[in-house]
């Protein structure tokens, strides 16, 4: 079976028999918090009972950290079973897609038989999104798919221009799906978030634990949208105990991890700006994002080169719009950082 993301950790281990230097996954570098692990062993005391399939607790306290009505939000097994949902519930013939972009959108457009039209970014302005995006959007589109900032670019959109992308799809009767599970990594995301657009259009906002909590493996998303008749259809197509006892627990706890996310953002901003310069001292080319990771190009044989000596990348090859030569990597703790510039500086003399 051929993976399509990064993070698989079990088959670098299967192969080399001990565990990687992992930047293919944009998680916290910091790991999971004390409190959420100590959250998550407290709620095996009910594990023998069915999870609450409405997540009534955890929709009130996400109420009050998003400063959203409870009955706007959604919580889902990861944002990605809530694309399939959304996707399953809508039933889109046309939807469009930047490129290059996350996978899922388009894998969970293609199981309705959906049209995907890949909108693709230029490499000559850093593949930003650009106004000329609105030109894409007609009557014939039902969905379209923005990912802020993108993966695997780290381009921010900046909100302004989200606004004016949300109008016209409100004018040709499209829906903006407008995907932020990377933005609380920034310092500034409160400015950034499209949250205060809700009620004025077709916008459906997805967000995750997974990334700035360092929750991957617990499976915790949540979408946002004023629509309540969308959200019934969306929570009806999946199965009704799509987040366990355990995951709702650890979500409640997480939401108290206030000090934890500071650190985790003070990191990433102190980092990433080291980490792209380490980069361009080798001669590689950075696109200057605004994530907790990076894309930059490279020799096309440089991920199996690293492999051996303990260090995994997201090859790009497989994102429309990029190729072999370009690759992923997150910003991970100062150690690990200067860790995979050594190795990258004897790998590539």
């Amino acid at each position: 079976m051929q993976l399509i993301h990064g993070g698989d950790w079990a088959g670098y281990r299967a192969e080399f028999g001990h565990d990687a230097l992992d930047f293919s996954a944009n998680v916290s570098p910091l790991g999971l918090p004390e409190g959420v692990a100590d959250a998550i062993r407290s709620a095996l005391s009910i594990a023998d009972r069915y999870p609450d399939p409405l997540c009534r607790d955890l929709r009130a306290k996400l109420s009050q950290h998003e400063g959203v009505p409870a009955e706007h939000i959604l919580c889902g097994n990861g944002a990605a079973d809530l694309i399939f949902r959304l996707v399953w519930a809508k039933k889109p013939k046309k939807a469009l897609v930047t490129a290059p972009t996350f996978a899922e959108y388009a894998s969970a457009l293609e199981t309705v038989d959906c049209t995907v039209e890949r909108w693709f970014l230029q490499e000559t302005n850093d593949f930003a999104v650009t106004d000329a995006l609105c030109s894409a959007i007609d009557e014939s589109i039902d969905m379209v798919f923005l990912c802020q900032p993108n993966n695997p670019t780290g381009q921010l959109t900046p909100l302004p221009l989200v606004e004016k992308i949300l109008r016209r799809c409100t004018e040709c009767g499209a829906l903006l799906v407008l995907d932020e599970c990377f933005l609380d990594f920034l310092p500034d995301h409160a400015e950034k978030t499209a949250k205060p657009l809700l009620d004025s259009g077709d916008l459906f906002i997805l967000k995750a634990f997974t990334k700035l909590y360092g929750m991957a493996g617990v499976r915790l998303g949540y979408c946002l949208c004023a629509d309540t008749a969308l959200l019934e259809q969306i929570r009806v197509v999946g199965q009704p105990w799509g987040v366990s006892s355990l995951a709702q627990a650890a979500g409640l706890a997480a939401l108290d991890e206030t000090a934890y996310v500071e650190r985790v953002r003070s990191l990433i901003a102190e980092q990433r700006p080291l980490l792209a310069e380490g980069l361009r001292a080798l001669g590689l080319r950075v696109i200057e994002g605004a994530a907790n990771y990076l894309l930059f190009q490279g020799p096309e044989t440089l991920g199996n080169a690293l492999r051996p000596r303990g260090v995994v990348l997201r090859s790009c090859a497989n994102y429309p719009g990029l190729n072999g030569s370009w690759y992923r990597t997150a910003v991970r703790t100062a150690p690990e950082n200067e860790q995979l510039l050594c190795i990258l500086s004897e790998v590539l003399r």
